[in-house]
Formats: structure tokens, C-alpha cells, sequence
């Protein structure tokens, strides 16, 4: 009786152990991945928010930021134009604003804006090269009688600086000299031939277009005179 019973309780265990089956490899990859998926889930809740929007370095969710900015924008596009009286003025507003990365880009434009209008009043040339870079920064403003001065002191200085007088037949372009120009452009040409090809694309020189001594003296070619 007792060999019996123990029979019995062993058929019972085999069956239960038969029942409990091991978890397949499909089972188990899907645990994985359900796991997987909340972890990832969990990183996303815990990142941080998204950083406001830059520009170069800059924030602008602050409207007064975004003004600042566009003045300053302002003030550089004057800066290019070397309009750097009214560009220092647009900076300085710039340098009053709630950025302090804009404010000190601006407050770096100030100074070399100040720089740039010294030649108009501060400076003092003495060599060839600078009475033609200030003869030159005159004519970009307008002050012809004071580039004039200069370049003339340029080519009195240095009488071969073929550069110098390609700047003089220029300025006698823009105030209506076209003897004088044809003559100081004759003589940069002698000095250096590659002057011709510029002259040929210079605004400056539209004054001449319509002067036939301009074409032959540009264009020596069409009558056999090139040289």
C-alpha cells in the first residue's frame, strides 16, 4: 500500500513538472523589448527642456533681446556701407540693451568705428601710402577737395606709383575733369598695362564711356595702337 501511494505522488509531480514549461526565446525577447521600451520611456520624461532659441550665441525668447538684435543688425549693415558715424550711434544703443553677448560685440564695433573716422579728422599721413589711403577714404565720403590735396601729395611723394594715378583719374572722373582724368589715366596705363583692363570695368570712369579717347586709350586694339 504504502509503494503504491509513493507511485502515485511521483506520476503526480512528473505531471505538474510536465505542465511548467521552460519560456521560449519569443516570449523572452518580448519581455526584453516591453522592458526596454518603458526604460526608454523613462529617459525621455527625465530630459531636460529644449534650450530657448540662439542666435550666435545669443537668446532671443526676450523681446527686448530681439530688438536689441535687430538694431544691431541695423548698426552693421551701416558699418559695411562706412556710414560709421550713424553706425557708432546704432551701436551704442546696442551697448544699453538687456544682452550682455550683443552689448560687448557692439561695444568692440564702437571702437573700430571710432578708429575708421580718424582718418576723416585725426590723421596725420606722411609717406606716399598714407596720403593715398586718406586721399582715398575722402573720395568714399564725398569730400573731394581733400582727396585731391592728398593724392596730389601721394604723387608728388612717390611720381611712379602707377596706383596713385589711376586714383587721381578717378577723382577727376567724379567731379567732372575729363582732360585731366584722360591724362592721369594715360599715365597709369605707361606705368602699368593692367590698369587698362581695370578701367574697362570701373564704375568710376562712366563719365568717360561716351569720350572716343577713352575707347582708343582702353581699346588700342581696334586701330592697331596697342602699347
Amino acid at each position: 500500500m504504502a509503494r503504491t501511494l509513493t507511485r502515485h505522488i511521483t506520476s503526480v509531480s512528473m505531471r505538474f513538472m510536465a505542465k511548467v514549461r521552460k519560456p521560449t526565446r519569443a516570449s523572452s525577447s518580448r519581455v526584453k523589448s516591453a522592458s526596454h521600451s518603458r526604460t526608454k520611456s523613462q529617459k525621455k520624461k527625465n530630459l531636460p527642456p529644449a534650450p530657448p532659441a540662439q542666435r550666435g550665441g545669443v537668446e532671443l525668447v526676450d523681446p527686448r533681446v530681439q530688438a536689441q538684435l535687430k538694431i544691431y543688425d541695423e548698426a552693421l549693415s551701416l558699418f559695411r556701407q562706412q556710414k560709421f558715424a550713424r553706425a557708432k550711434q546704432e551701436l551704442e544703443k546696442v551697448v544699453e540693451g538687456p544682452s550682455k553677448e550683443l552689448a560687448d560685440r557692439a561695444r568692440m564695433h564702437v571702437k573700430i568705428a571710432e578708429q575708421r573716422m580718424k582718418p576723416l579728422h585725426d590723421q596725420n599721413p606722411r609717406t606716399a601710402d598714407e596720403h593715398y589711403q586718406r586721399g582715398v577714404a575722402m573720395m568714399n565720403v564725398g569730400r573731394w577737395d581733400d582727396a585731391r590735396e592728398s593724392l596730389d601729395k601721394a604723387r608728388r611723394a612717390a611720381p611712379k606709383a602707377d596706383h596713385i594715378h589711376y586714383a587721381l583719374a578717378a577723382l577727376d572722373c567724379l567731379t567732372g575733369e575729363a582732360d585731366s582724368a584722360m591724362a592721369n589715366l594715360k599715365v597709369a596705363i605707361q606705368l602699368k598695362s593692367e590698369n587698362r583692363y581695370h578701367a574697362r570695368n570701373d564704375e568710376d570712369f562712366a563719365f568717360l564711356q561716351e569720350d572716343p579717347r577713352f575707347t582708343e586709350l582702353l581699346y588700342p586694339e581696334k586701330d592697331g595702337t596697342a602699347g
